[in-house]
């Protein structure tokens, strides 16, 4: 998939769909502060995670998404990082303008949708039964976000109709997927959670891969299929992102120096920290520091 970014009043795609606000795909390959603050807004919004691991912050409650995972943040609640910026990979979006959508789960999309009154509120009463948990596994959401765009870009015969129907269908496939899971756990390994956990409390350790899938109880080549599949990242790809995530936090502690830091989180030297960190996020450590310190004395 391509980057793309459509936006209602700035793209003339978009001018036949006033209730499509926005529509895009992008692809971040590093890491940019001051990128993904908590924002609301009045439109239903769904994001789908093509690849990499992404830690945001959902009606008021962290998870982590990995590719095939999406997220609906309901309109008036809060989406964002809670470090701030946007992490690696690849992520689709839609924005929908939902002419009514009340407490009590009473739907009206608008005139657009093809769906039922009855179909309407029953989507939005297991919306809103679901809305603290809007958080699923669903492949399908990519595929049809990527036709969506291609459809606003072609406009061959019969375009809006079919944008319609394609937006009615994501719908459809994200309440019958809440109905199927009925609250119950998203299908992780616990075995891979257990993993990072492990990690997280010896960073300085220089681990292997053979270390970490033993951990886990697999080969190597098997182990590092689903790390990529779960994860967008080779092994030792995503044991740095999480070094980096770590590294982040101990740097807002000014009482931390930048090589103690740099050993805790298992670099090699503060040189091969700064070069790794400024490669991931466009500054050093120490201007990583500085400017944090700044915003806390404006």
């Amino acid at each position: 998939m391509n980057q793309f970014f459509l936006q209602q009043g700035l793209s003339k795609e978009l001018e036949l769909f006033p209730h499509i606000v926005e529509i895009a795909l992008k692809k971040n390959n590093a890491i940019r502060l001051d990128s993904l603050h908590a924002t609301s807004t009045n439109s239903l919004r769904i994001y789908y995670v093509i690849d990499g691991k992404f830690e945001w912050i959902l009606h008021d409650q962290q998870y982590i998404l990995y590719p095939g995972d999406i997220a609906i943040i309901l309109p008036g609640q809060k989406f964002g990082s809670g470090k701030g910026f946007l992490d690696i990979g690849t992520v689709a979006w839609i924005n929908i303008k939902i002419e009514k959508l009340e407490s009590g789960g009473n739907m009206i999309p608008g005139k657009w949708s093809g769906l039922s009154k009855n179909e309407s509120q029953t989507i939005g009463k297991i919306l809103m039964m679901n809305c603290s948990m809007l958080h699923i596994k669903l492949k399908e959401a990519g595929a049809i976000i990527e036709t969506i765009k291609a459809e606003l870009l072609n406009q061959h015969i019969g375009f809006t109709a079919r944008v319609n129907q394609l937006i009615d269908e994501l719908f459809i496939l994200i309440t019958r997927r809440l109905t199927q899971q009925n609250n119950s756990r998203r299908d992780f390994p616990q075995t891979f959670l257990q993993l990072e956990q492990t990690l997280r409390q010896r960073l300085y350790y220089q681990w292997t891969v053979d270390e970490m899938a033993a951990l886990v109880g697999l080969g190597s080549t098997a182990f590092s299929e689903k790390v990529k599949n779960f994860t967008g990242f080779s092994p030792l790809n995503y044991l740095i992102n999480i070094r980096i995530s770590e590294a982040i936090k101990l740097l807002k502690r000014h009482e931390t120096s930048v090589t103690d830091i740099a050993l805790e989180t298992g670099f090699y030297s503060s040189q091969h920290f700064s070069t790794t960190f400024r490669k991931l996020t466009g500054f050093t450590p120490s201007e990583f520091r500085k400017n944090n310190l700044a915003k806390k004395e404006i």
